[in-house]
């Protein structure tokens, strides 16, 4: 129980730091405004480091059901381990943006921006194309997973390999690149947990003005980083180490 539960404490943390800037920098009446894009994926990179760095050692810091899904099809995590990492990973993520929610409670109650609202829980895009969305989502994801192979130091004769605190700093630079050179088309999610959670809490929480969560697209930021993960175990099981 301790490798899901340190699934759930690591995603809680990624999305209440992670989402908290995003809060922070589109919300009305923070400290945190001027922040822009580049504070934001800084922010998600300090945040994936967080982390990464608190459940490595016990869980193996997947926080990500593309990664777990990932690591499973490339035969480097037990499949019957699948089902509780992606529970543990999706309630992390639902707690996470409650806590972002709590902590802006006055900001939320003075926003009236709809998007900028949703932003802080999940994803938009910045042109509307399902396909191109889709496939922004993928090729980010695709990247994102085939660099954790290599982070995590799998050699392909080796039957489970995993994240340790060693490697927060190098997945919380990855992050860092993959926002800031491919995240403008989709807001890059990367991370169905990280989109499907909180655009549930979106849903459910009493927040003023929040318009609606955008389920037109909720199955974009869920789908396409699945697929992207599971194109980047298939080449690296074929390229190996």
């Amino acid at each position: 129980m301790m490798v899901y539960l340190f699934e759930f404490i690591g995603t809680a943390l990624l999305l209440l730091l992670g989402n908290g800037i995003v809060a922070n920098v589109v919300l009305k009446g923070t400290k945190g405004s001027d922040a822009g894009w580049v504070g934001i994926t800084i922010g998600w990179g300090v945040a994936v480091f967080v982390g990464v760095f608190v459940s490595a050692d016990i869980s193996g810091a997947h926080l990500n059901p593309a990664v777990t899904l990932g690591f499973a099809a490339a035969g480097k995590f037990e499949w019957q381990l699948v089902p509780g990492y992606i529970l543990a990973q999706f309630l992390g993520a639902m707690v996470g943006s409650v806590l972002v929610w709590l902590t802006y409670k006055k900001q939320y109650e003075i926003t009236e921006n709809q998007e900028g609202i949703l932003n802080t829980f999940a994803n938009t895009p910045a042109i509307r194309s399902p396909f191109w969305n889709f496939l922004t989502e993928a090729i980010a994801t695709f990247a994102f997973m085939l660099a954790i192979f290599y982070i995590a130091g799998g050699k392909m004769a080796e039957e489970n390999i995993s994240l340790g605190s060693l490697d927060a700093l190098p997945v919380a630079l990855l992050v860092l690149a993959i926002g800031i050179s491919l995240g403008g088309p989709t807001g890059y999610a990367i991370n169905p947990a990280r989109d499907l959670g909180p655009r549930i809490m979106h849903a459910l929480l009493p927040i003023k003005s929040k318009g609606h969560s955008h389920w037109y697209y909720a199955w974009i930021p869920v789908f396409g980083p699945i697929v992207g993960a599971l194109l980047a175990a298939l080449v690296y099981m074929l390229i190996g180490n």
